[in-house]
């Protein structure tokens, strides 16, 4: 894993976009082909920004999965994550081969089920994770299951995962974010060939310092990504702040 450290989260996203961007046009050149995991939240808005920005990718080759959605959350819900990648990305892009969303409306073990069926058929070529208050990655909260082979999981939300949420604007009161997610698993992460990590703001400080000088353990769940050879952390001066 490779860290860079920038001044404030718009430089951030902005490197973290344009060295993803040139990841998913190698993967294209290569194989004709991109698939790549998108992530949302705050912590996300300029990398995706930047990605969207990009004319010299030819998104008719590229397929986007979902790294995770709340279980039971309207799409016309603020706080829903197939509604932000939507206005976000998907409708801002020219022609996308194909977005893999997650319903979380849908009988959560089908829908489970048919999300590992199909990222089962296409390989990752590039996921855009970050990393939570609580060092969870995707929704896998401490502790972590870092060896279930699952694509995706049906998990509970623990405390501070879910005051994350309300902090960050997305609900009214913490009584209002689910209690589950679909969320894709440690290891399906893990087999991406490349990831780009974008993780700004200071109140992630105390978790970038536990997950990335610390160990690797599964109390620590972004700490996993110190064993992969192509991840690169991208960090502002909040988020970095401990190190």
């Amino acid at each position: 894993m490779k860290i860079e450290k920038y001044s404030t989260p718009l430089e951030l996203g902005k490197a973290a976009g344009t060295l993803g961007a040139e990841w998913i046009k190698e993967a294209i050149a290569k194989k004709g082909e991109a698939n790549i995991i998108l992530a949302t939240g705050q912590s996300q808005f300029e990398t995706i920004e930047t990605l969207v920005q990009d004319d010299s990718i030819d998104w008719s080759k590229v397929r986007m999965f979902h790294l995770d959605e709340y279980i039971g959350l309207p799409l016309e819900h603020k706080a829903s994550f197939r509604k932000y990648l939507t206005e976000r990305f998907i409708d801002k892009v020219n022609g996308l081969k194909e977005a893999v969303l997650i319903n979380g409306e849908n009988d959560p073990e089908e829908e489970r089920k048919r999300l590992e069926e199909k990222i089962g058929r296409h390989p990752i070529d590039v996921a855009f994770v970050g990393i939570g208050e609580n060092g969870h990655l995707a929704f896998n909260d401490p502790p972590a299951d870092f060896d279930v082979e699952d694509a995706y999981l049906i998990v509970n939300l623990d405390l501070q995962c879910r005051q994350q949420q309300l902090g960050e604007g997305w609900f009214n009161n913490v009584e209002e974010v689910p209690l589950q997610a679909i969320s894709m698993s440690i290891k399906q992460i893990m087999k991406s060939d490349r990831i780009i990590c974008a993780a700004p703001d200071r109140r992630k400080a105390r978790a970038i310092k536990d997950c990335l000088t610390l160990p690797v353990t599964n109390m620590h769940p972004a700490s996993i990504l110190q064993e992969h050879p192509e991840c690169v952390c991208f960090l502002d001066e909040g988020s970095a702040s401990l190190l």
